[in-house]
This record gives structure tokens, C-alpha cells and sequence, in this order.
């Protein structure tokens, strides 16, 4: 392997092109290389933009390429395990944008092709890596809120292009697989479990997904926890945690800039801790860079990527059937 990582990107999908390259270039460790987009003038353009020496117009021709150690897959969500299971086979380590895979089947496909060429496969829940996410797992963890007792997360904002993806259930378009996927994964974070039982509840789109959806979920150790997410309301994040103690309040858990605050309460008295951060996206480079350079495992494996997978189709499949539905692993 040469000095410096080589990645390699598939496609040039606007979170490429706003979040993940701009991030790469803060890396001491990693450069990026190569770039596959099936759409030529639009992929000329990115690699232009952000001066990616090598451009391929078919993705296998990407992954053929011996040079590229690493690919980010930011494709539909329906692209998502075909292209990480073809890149695992080529010899390449991947990191996949959320949701890594639509159907526990595609999980297992991911999860046999990441053993048998020994390269690893991780998906890109970005505010698992940074300091307040960090702040918050110690918190948990050291019990200073006491036994936990009820979680509440949400995550909504206005999709209004109407050609987008997210809308088309054929690609694996809808609220909950695409940001409602942020709570279920930090639900999962906290408690170290997935869930036992879930209750879902949607409003849907003239497509057919989710424009909107709500969910109770019971965790083990009698954890109740809530969740909503949606395309059509007010732009909206949260996580909170109460406990037998006090309560834990971000009111930026996925997305925030230079700074970002979490607030503790109890006994009627707050206090606020601050964080700055480096660069949203930075912290998934990083460690995939630890897992290639230095053989560490993901901060997010695949197994939890399993449970939080079984989580979101449960929680559909309950939608569906308007009821409750425990949980297939």
C-alpha cells in the first residue's frame, strides 16, 4: 500500500461533493484518487471541481483498478449492498452511506464478502465519530443519569425535489431509511441491545414510502423509546434520555457545524457542555483509516449494522400490518 490511503468514489452524489470530499482533503492519511460516475459530463465536472486525476464512466472499470485501496459509496440506497459486495469482492475496503443494506439477505451477503477477502465493510452513520457522541456514551455509561428509563429521538426536514430518490420505493426511498435510521442506530448505541419489540405508524407519499413515520420501541432492561421522522415537517433533530437521575438533552445529535452543546437536569438545575468539532465527515475517514493502517476494527461493525437493520424492517413491517412486531435477527 502507498503512503497515503487511496480512495475511490462511486458516483458524484451531492453528499460526496458537499460533505465527504471536503473532508478527505483535511486527511494527512488519505487522498482521493479515482472517481466512477455513468453520467460522463457530470462526472468531468466533479472531477474537476475537487481534481481527481483519474475518472471512470462504469464502476466495475473503478473497481478494477489496482491503485485504490478504499471506496466510498454514497449511490442510491438500493445500490447500496450490490456495489459494497462487488468492491469487497475486487479486493477493496468500503465505507457505504446509510442504509448500508435494504433486507437482512443483502446483510449477509455484505457480511460473507467482507470475511472472505478479509477487507472491511463499514457504513457511515458520521456522528458516531466525533467528541459530543463520545460525551454522551460516557455519560450514559458512567450511570450518572441513573438506570435509564425512556429515549426520545427525532429527525425530520422538507424533501422538496420531487425527482429525488427518496422518494421512489423502488430505491429505497422514505423517512425512516433515510433519516429515521439516525435515532434507531443511536437508540441501539446507548443500550447496547436492539430492540425487543417495536410499534410503527406512517403517513405516505402519493409513491407509496414514508413521508412521515412514528414508532415506539421496548429495549431490554424496560427501556421505552420514541422516534419520529419525516419529509414534510419543520427541519428538526433531537435526542433525549431520561434516567432514575437526570435527563440528557442534545438538540444537535446529527448534524451540527464547529460547535455543538449537550444539556444535563436534575433537580431542576442544567448544566451545559460544549464541544467543538472538527469537520462532520472527518471522524468515518478517520477510522476507516485506523481499521486499514493500523488493522482496527470499525467503530460501527457490521453486526450492529445487522440489529439496526432488523430494527427498520420490523418497524416497516409493523407500519404495515398495524402491529406490534418483535424483533428477527
Amino acid at each position: 500500500m502507498t503512503a497515503k490511503i487511496r480512495w475511490g468514489i462511486l458516483g458524484a452524489a451531492r453528499i460526496a461533493a458537499n460533505q465527504f470530499n471536503p473532508a478527505l482533503r483535511k486527511s494527512a492519511r488519505s487522498v482521493l484518487a479515482a472517481a466512477a460516475s455513468r453520467d460522463e459530463a457530470k462526472g468531468r465536472e466533479f472531477a474537476r471541481t475537487w481534481g481527481i486525476p483519474r475518472l471512470y464512466t462504469r464502476y466495475e472499470d473503478l473497481l478494477a483498478d489496482p491503485d485504490i485501496d478504499v471506496i466510498y459509496n454514497p449511490l442510491p440506497n438500493h445500490l447500496h449492498a450490490e456495489w459494497t459486495v462487488r468492491a469487497l469482492q475486487a479486493g477493496k475496503h468500503v465505507l457505504c452511506e446509510k442504509p448500508l443494506v435494504l433486507t437482512l439477505d443483502e446483510m449477509q451477503r455484505v457480511e460473507e464478502a467482507s470475511q472472505s477477502s478479509g477487507k472491511v465493510a463499514a457504513e457511515a452513520f458520521m456522528y458516531r465519530h466525533h467528541p459530543l457522541t463520545y460525551a454522551v456514551q460516557e455519560i450514559v455509561s458512567s450511570g450518572e443519569l441513573g438506570d435509564i428509563r425512556l429515549m426520545r429521538g427525532a429527525f425530520s426536514f422538507f424533501l422538496n425535489r420531487p425527482d429525488d430518490y427518496r422518494w421512489d420505493p423502488a430505491a429505497g426511498g422514505g423517512s425512516l431509511w433515510d433519516v429515521g435510521c439516525y435515532p434507531v442506530s443511536y437508540f441501539r448505541m446507548l443500550t447496547g441491545s436492539a430492540p425487543l419489540t417495536v410499534q410503527g405508524w406512517q403517513v405516505t407519499a402519493p409513491s407509496g414510502v414514508d413521508a412521515s413515520f412514528s414508532a415506539l420501541l421496548r429495549y431490554p432492561g424496560d427501556i421505552l423509546a420514541q422516534m419520529d421522522s419525516s419529509f414534510a415537517a419543520q427541519p428538526y433533530t433531537t435526542i433525549e434520555v431520561r434516567g432514575s437521575k437526570a435527563t440528557l438533552w442534545v438538540p444537535k445529535p446529527f448534524l451540527f457545524s464547529s460547535r455543538a452543546d449537550l444539556f444535563i437536569t436534575q433537580d431542576g438545575r442544567q448544566k451545559r457542555r460544549s464541544f467543538s468539532l472538527p469537520h462532520l465527515y472527518l471522524g468515518e475517514i478517520r477510522d476507516m483509516e485506523d481499521c486499514i493502517l493500523e488493522g482496527k476494527s470499525p467503530r460501527l461493525s457490521l453486526a450492529e449494522t445487522r440489529q439496526n437493520t432488523a430494527a427498520l424492517l420490523a418497524l416497516y413491517e409493523s407500519a404495515r400490518s398495524q402491529q406490534s412486531i418483535q424483533l428477527r435477527l
